[in-house]
């Protein structure tokens, strides 16, 4: 009953304000509609939590290509989870370089590194035309704090983020540059599996230098391992398109050494 009383509301202040000429009301969020919803923060949830979720009501913004959502330093206030389009989080370093720490799309959540210092410790922008849902961290953690199967939720979502950072000191760390891009091919082509898309083949929206400072390795590097993987018919590559040609031969060039 609460909440559709809130969706009256809602609704009856962008009437309003189409007839006033004002601007729209910001668009609101149910993560129980969302078509996301298996992917993103109600990933595992019961009926009961996803409903305490919608009472929450989270807020959409639509980030332009090239537009920053939050920068390193701001205030952290918000969870942020995709709705569409792709984000790359990096950091400043003290000689002026990027160093890109992850990239996202659609049903991932970006914000979680303001949790510790109740700052954000990188900068996160679009890398093409976007659009997000704003969680509030205080009225999640308070909705947390009162029940056990929302406890469990944050600590799902804590233990992501350390896994993905854990995952790329792996990249980094202890494989070669045929291994490190191989991996990172690989993690693109399961991700867009789970969101319905073609494995095999798909757009890059980073470029080979966001992708380079990711994986650490150089422009020149990257440039020549996928020209290496052309001539070992794995990939096909026309500028940022990638079509998996063998699949299987990819996953080799990345397993050799892991296992």
């Amino acid at each position: 009953m609460l909440t559709a009383t809130l969706e009256a509301s809602v609704s009856a202040v962008r009437i309003s304000a189409r007839q006033s000429g004002a601007a729209p009301a910001p668009l609101v969020t149910h993560c129980s509609k969302c078509h996301l919803r298996e992917l993103c923060l109600p990933c595992g949830m019961t009926g009961g939590d996803v409903e305490r979720l919608d009472s929450l009501m989270f807020g959409r913004r639509k980030i332009a290509a090239g537009q920053t959502l939050y920068r390193a330093g701001d205030g952290f206030k918000f969870i942020y989870a995709v709705r569409s389009g792709t984000f790359k989080s990096s950091l400043l370093l003290a000689d002026g370089r990027e160093q890109v720490g992850g990239f996202y799309m659609a049903g991932e959540l970006m914000g979680l590194d303001g949790v510790a210092h109740g700052a954000h410790a990188s900068s996160t922008i679009a890398l093409e035309d976007a659009e997000v849902c704003s969680i509030p961290y205080t009225h999640f953690t308070e909705m947390a704090a009162a029940n056990s199967g929302m406890q469990h939720v944050v600590s799902r979502l804590m233990s992501r983020e350390i896994v993905r950072e854990h995952s790329l000191m792996v990249l980094l760390g202890s494989m070669n540059a045929e291994e490190r891009l191989a991996a990172f091919l690989l993690n693109l082509s399961q991700r867009m599996k789970a969101r319905g898309y073609s494995a095999s083949e798909f757009h890059l929206r980073m470029t080979r230098a966001e992708i380079g400072s990711y994986l650490g390795m150089t422009l020149e590097t990257v440039s020549r391992t996928f020209s290496a993987f052309q001539q070992q018919r794995l990939l096909e590559v026309d500028k940022r398109h990638i079509r998996i040609i063998d699949l299987d031969g990819l996953n080799r060039s990345f397993s050799t050494r892991v296992h």
